[in-house]
C-alpha cells in the first residue's frame, strides 16, 4: 500500500477568477480532513487545484507538475507515493469520461509507477450531495422549483439531473440545452405557479451564474406578476469539503 497519498482536485477551468479563488479555499478546507499522521511531508503541498481547460498548461502537465511539488524530486521515486485525482464535475459528461482519464493515463505514462495515479470518482457521484441542494432549498419559500444545470451532450449523462430534480420535487432545466430555463418557466406560469424559485446546479459563481442572473431579470419583466428567486451554487464550504475527502477513500 502507498504510504504518501497527495490528493489533486480537478475542476472544469474558468477565465473568471471566481471559481479559481473558490477552487484554491475548497482545497484548504480538504487539507484540513487530512489525518494529523498523514505522512511527513507539508500537508499544505498535499491538496492541489487543476484545471482541464482554460489553463496555461493542459491537464498531464498540471498532474506531474503537482506530484513533483506533494512529493518532491527526491521521494518521487520511492515507489510508495500515490496521487489521487478527484474531478470537481457534477454530471458524468464528456470531461469526466472520456478528457480526463485520458490525461490522468498520459501523466501516468510520463511519470511512470514510481507515482501511482488513482482517478477517483466525480463529485456528481456522490450519495450526499443531493443533501447539500436539499439546504439550500430549505431556505427559500416557493411554490416550485428549478433545478438548473449546464446539460452535457454526452447521452445519458442528464439522467443524473432528472432523478435529482424528482429527488428534491423540482423540475429540471439546462443552460446548454432543452428544455431550457425559459421554456421550464412558460410551462410552470402556464400551470399556475406564481412563485418560482430556480437553484443553479453549479459548483461557484462565475460567468453562467452571472449569465443565469441577468436571463432571471428578463424573465421578471416577461412575467411581472411571479415572483422570482435565484438560490447560490454550491460554493466552498466545509460540508462540500468533506463529499470531496469521501471520494478519496
Amino acid at each position: 500500500m502507498p504510504t504518501s497519498s497527495a490528493y489533486l482536485l480537478v475542476s472544469h477551468g474558468s477565465r473568471d477568477r471566481r471559481p479559481e479563488v473558490a477552487m484554491q479555499q475548497l482545497a484548504k478546507l480538504v487539507c484540513k480532513k487530512l489525518p494529523k499522521n498523514h505522512n511527513a511531508l507539508n500537508s499544505e503541498h498535499l491538496v492541489g487545484i487543476a484545471a482541464l481547460e482554460m489553463s496555461l498548461q493542459p491537464l498531464h502537465e498540471q498532474i506531474q507538475q503537482f506530484a513533483k511539488s506533494a512529493f518532491g524530486n527526491r521521494q518521487l521515486f520511492q515507489k510508495d507515493n500515490c496521487l489521487k485525482i478527484v474531478p470537481l464535475f457534477l454530471l458524468p459528461g464528456v470531461h469526466v469520461m472520456t478528457d480526463i482519464p485520458a490525461e490522468v493515463a498520459l501523466a501516468q505514462r510520463t511519470i511512470g509507477q514510481d507515482v501511482m495515479i488513482e482517478l477517483q470518482p466525480h463529485l456528481g457521484s456522490h450519495p450526499n450531495l443531493e443533501k447539500l441542494l436539499a439546504k439550500q432549498i430549505a431556505t427559500i419559500k416557493a411554490e416550485v422549483w428549478i433545478l438548473l444545470a449546464h446539460g452535457s451532450r454526452r447521452p445519458g449523462s442528464q439522467e443524473t439531473v432528472e432523478a435529482m430534480a424528482t429527488n428534491l420535487s423540482a423540475v429540471a432545466a439546462y443552460w446548454a440545452g432543452p428544455p431550457s430555463l425559459q421554456s421550464r418557466v412558460t410551462e410552470l406560469v402556464a400551470a399556475g405557479y406564481r412563485e418560482i424559485a430556480i437553484l443553479p446546479y453549479f459548483l461557484f459563481a462565475g460567468g453562467i451564474t452571472d449569465a443565469i442572473a441577468a436571463s432571471i431579470e428578463e424573465l421578471k419583466l416577461q412575467f411581472s406578476a411571479v415572483n422570482f428567486q435565484l438560490a447560490q451554487p454550491l460554493g466552498a464550504s466545509a460540508e462540500l469539503a468533506q463529499l470531496i475527502w469521501d471520494l478519496t477513500e
